[in-house]
């Protein structure tokens, strides 16, 4: 980050900022020469603005290969390695994973996949995965995936629109010691895709002896002869990734990402926000369903290692992963705030157990990162590192706000706007407000937009998800605020932004309170109708059985009021014995809000957990 400020000109973050969102132009043409991207370009020109913020054009006529991008690094450098529940490890070269990508490559093109097609993945976080991506890249088709925690509805929800010719499918996964058997599963997968035409199979619990042969299969290492892997060039804006929004308020978005921003957005990340180069490791725990996936793997364009874990994340003790980290020698680690919440909860002690010592960042996205966890980093990870909580999401496929190795980190705050993001907040009246809550918008063109939405002729579902809310401006949907500090904090999402008496609550200023608490592991806050008016109502996930509750309740409310504010306190307060949750691990705010009020949930596929609303849907004597 450095670097680059002081060969644009800059000496502090804040003018940099400015310059790379008023003159764009300017700031991605650097980038691209920075970051050294493979392609060509037959005009200097970056930027044609639309009409409208969506149909803003870049880099027209730029020709690339994101595969190419992302394999450049000399052979005997180790590109992935592969840690699992189990205590498996697997290693792979530079040059090993070119030898599959052109091996995997070849046999798509066999199977008559070309430029334009689409392929799809329900695989565990495997480098298969990794090296059939990078293949379908190389020849120019779109990438698609999801985990195998996923059922048959979620996955024929996602992949059904998107009609791909080839799956690539495993037998099954392990989580938390037990085999997952996926076969009976995957039969019903194929046969609900119309257009698949080839299932190849890798295994990941037997051997391949035991997967099944049939006319529309072939063995994942008997898919194409070794090969050189060939790239074709291809225009900035081809598709490359189909990533799926979580669907909880409905059929999921299947957001179609361009290559060239894709590739652009995570160089700019990696390399100048998180410092990432060829002598990092770096790790983020994740899966396949959840565009950090794509986010890491895309870490491989700044020359880095990455490690990939597969399974339970708290087997077979809770510190297991900083174990890992430790004999990976990992300089940056991901997790989600949940993670790291229930690290605390655990009282993990990572410094106790590992060696961490070339750990240097520490990156948390999927929810707010709550002070309490702030602390505990500081405290039992390392006391010299880079807290980096982040924000952004499948829409953008990155980020509206980064960490910065330049920058202080403030207790429950993040960093910084990102570069090149016109990120602001704005109250109701779309008027750009500071230090008060309100909308995070983007004010201009990124080059990661969309191109678009399958199933949307004429862009009207596009449209209607981004740029109702304010003319011409990107509405992300996070009730947010940016500080004093020049940093920002988010406060929950807009669709779950509580509005008793008519003053707005972020659920996240109440779960920044509540779960600091010993006793409470979650905590879900809902605005009920009631009486011409609209309650708080808040439901606990404790971390012990037994507890007095009318106890419990009481120290919430009394922390809430101390901590927050009055308004904060909830009407009602209930225990439950589970949360809902999506696929991707998201608690959903939305389900229970509908259940309370005796509503059809829209999207019960969406949620890895739909039984725990059996428990809501009790509470209707009890809210009346």
């Amino acid at each position: 980050m450095a670097r680059f400020m002081r060969e644009a000109g800059f000496s502090d973050y804040p003018a940099l900022h400015r310059w790379s969102i008023d003159d764009p132009e300017a700031f991605w043409e650097r980038l691209w020469r920075f970051c050294a991207i493979r392609g060509s370009r037959d005009s200097g020109e970056v930027l044609r603005e639309g009409e409208r913020i969506q149909d803003a054009e870049w880099f027209r006529g730029a020709r690339l290969n994101f595969a190419e991008n992302l394999l450049w690094q000399e052979e005997n450098r180790i590109a992935l390695i592969y840690r699992d529940e189990a205590g498996r490890r697997r290693e792979m070269s530079y040059g090993r994973l070119r030898e599959e990508v052109g091996r995997v490559a070849a046999g798509l093109r066999s199977l008559g996949v070309e430029r334009g097609h689409s392929v799809a993945a329900w695989m565990p976080h495997v480098p298969e995965t990794i090296v059939f991506m990078l293949a379908a890249a190389s020849i120019g088709a779109a990438f698609s995936s999801c985990s195998q925690e996923f059922g048959v509805p979620a996955v024929l929800e996602r992949f059904g629109r998107l009609g791909p010719r080839v799956l690539l499918a495993a037998d099954g996964y392990y989580w938390r010691g037990r085999p997952i058997d996926r076969l009976t599963e995957l039969q019903e997968i194929r046969k609900g895709l119309s257009g698949l035409q080839t299932t190849v199979m890798a295994p990941c619990l037997g051997s391949a002896g035991d997967l099944p042969r049939d006319a529309g299969t072939v063995p994942y290492d008997d898919l194409g002869n070794p090969a050189t892997p060939s790239y074709e060039q291809l225009p900035f804006d081809h598709p490359l990734y189909v990533v799926f929004s979580s669907g909880t308020t409905g059929a999921p978005k299947c957001i179609v990402h361009r290559a060239g921003g894709a590739l652009l957005q995570h160089v700019k990340e990696h390399r100048l926000h998180a410092d990432v180069g060829p002598d990092d490791r770096l790790f983020y725990l994740t899966n396949c369903g959840w565009m950090m996936w794509n986010w890491l793997v895309g870490g491989l364009a700044s020359g880095c290692t990455l490690l990939l874990y597969e399974g339970s994340p708290l087997h077979p003790s809770p510190d297991a992963l900083w174990k890992i980290a430790g004999e990976e020698k990992v300089t940056v680690f991901g997790a989600s705030a949940a993670y790291l919440k229930a690290m605390e909860n655990a009282a993990v002690r990572p410094r106790a157990v590992s060696d961490l010592s070339r750990l240097r960042a520490l990156l948390s996205t999927g929810s707010p990162l709550a002070p309490r966890s702030f602390d505990y980093v500081y405290r039992e990870v390392k006391s010299d590192i880079m807290l980096a909580s982040i924000a952004g999401g499948t829409d953008l496929l990155g980020c509206f706000i980064s960490g910065n190795p330049m920058l202080s980190v403030y207790r429950g705050e993040m960093q910084c706007r990102a570069l090149g993001m016109a990120v602001d907040v704005v109250d109701s009246d779309g008027r750009p407000v500071r230090e008060r809550t309100g909308e995070l918008v983007c004010t201009r063109p990124f080059p990661s937009m969309p191109l678009g939405f399958l199933d949307d002729p004429g862009g009207r579902k596009y449209h209607q998800a981004y740029f109702a809310r304010f003319p011409d401006v990107w509405a992300h949907g996070d009730y947010a605020e940016i500080t004093g500090t020049g940093g920002l904090v988010i406060h929950g999402r807009s669709d779950a932004v509580l509005n008793p008496r008519g003053i707005r609550i972020g659920t996240a200023e109440i779960y920044r309170v509540v779960e600091a608490l010993d006793e409470v592991a979650e905590a879900l806050a809902v605005g009920q109708e009631y009486e011409g008016d609209v309650r708080v109502v808040l439901f606990l996930r404790l971390t012990v059985e037994t507890v007095d509750t009318e106890l419990l309740k009481k120290r919430v409310r009394e922390a809430l009021r101390v901590d927050a504010s009055p308004r904060h306190v909830p009407a009602r307060i209930f225990i439950a014995p589970d949360l809902p949750r999506t696929i991707s691990g998201k608690i959903s705010e939305l389900a229970v809000r509908e259940v309370i009020h005796g509503r059809e949930v829209a999207n019960r596929k969406a949620l890895a957990n739909p039984e725990s609303l059996e428990f809501f849907t009790g509470l209707e004597k009890e809210l009346a």
